[in-house]
């Protein structure tokens, strides 16, 4: 099976210039745990305290849900904490599982689509290989994750038969047996810590209503943005994925913690998440750099993904 072209640092930078983006920190990775679930907490509270910000909230939390997927996938890589062990906890329990994933089947699966990115091979193909579509297309997609009926599918009756399934036979999902059972623990959990507080509706209103609709919605997004419609994708490393400027209020409702810069990713996997800026700057003033896809924004990306007569 050929893997997907690669690069080396030293394609590009001098020793000295690539070690900055080498350095981890022990603090950033929990910081921004810790800043995600602060930011849901604060989005719950403002709905909860003034009731005609729901909607808004609902946003917010749905992408900072995707926030906890997207620190997930940087546990996965090892940048949440230098040390494993709190990397993997930080990334399976308050991250992945939360959520309904798992760290433990979610590795192995994403590390198969870096090794294998546009390949056949790659267990992502899926995703990106469908566009572009009709704009009617997109939109049934949409209203599909915007009504609930991509979770219902994905989360409830994969989950369930997932339950059924032996570990083996699910390696190469994020959602497993073993994580279905986690995550309804944790958000019986959370849906008591509520009740307790007299909020038992907020679970309901403002953790699972965004799960079940803004979270697929933004995923998906963040799934068309990274691949598709990226010409010369399966033989050009520069080219493996797209890079995609985000605006403020992309960032806070689309694409948090830097994962608009996915080009950077497939080129240097390793680079911290919080790096990938500096990375996007450093590569891009080299020669080679100008070969990357680089879109102005989310807007652009689905007007070049639904453009099939």
């Amino acid at each position: 099976m050929p893997a997907a072209p690669r690069i080396r640092s030293s394609d590009l930078f001098t020793p000295d210039d690539w070690a900055p983006f080498q350095m981890r920190s022990r603090w950033i990775g929990p910081l921004l745990v810790l800043h995600c679930w602060g930011v849901i907490t604060l989005a719950v509270a403002a709905g909860v305290l003034w009731p005609i910000l729901i909607p808004l909230s609902i946003a917010i939390i749905g992408t900072r849900q995707l926030g906890l997927a997207i620190l997930m996938h940087e546990a996965a890589h090892g940048g949440l904490s230098p040390n494993r062990r709190l990397n993997d906890f930080l990334g399976h329990w308050l991250c992945a599982v939360p959520v309904g994933a798992s760290l433990t089947a979610y590795r192995p699966y994403h590390l198969a689509h870096h090794k294998y990115a546009q390949q056949a091979e790659d267990p992502d193909l899926v995703l990106s290989a469908p566009f572009p579509v009709t704009r009617a297309s997109l939109r049934r997609k949409i209203a599909r994750d915007l009504t609930g009926q991509t979770f219902f599918k994905q989360r409830v009756l994969f989950g369930l038969g997932s339950l059924r399934a032996k570990a083996s036979d699910a390696d190469d999902a994020v959602v497993t047996g073993r994580s279905v059972v986690s995550f309804l623990l944790v958000n019986l959990a959370l849906l008591l810590a509520l009740s307790l507080a007299g909020l038992w509706w907020a679970w309901f209103v403002l953790w699972l209503l965004p799960m079940a609709t803004w979270f697929p919605m933004v995923t998906r997004l963040r799934n068309i943005a990274e691949h598709a419609c990226v010409e010369g994708s399966s033989t050009d490393p520069f080219r493996a994925a797209r890079t995609t400027h985000a605006a403020w209020w992309e960032r806070a409702l689309i694409a948090p913690y830097w994962v608009n810069f996915h080009a950077e990713h497939h080129l240097f996997m390793h680079v911290p998440c919080w790096k990938l800026p500096a990375l996007h700057r450093a590569v891009r003033a080299r020669a080679q750099g100008g070969r990357m896809e680089v879109a102005g924004g989310y807007l652009t990306v689905l007007a070049e993904a639904s453009a099939r007569a």
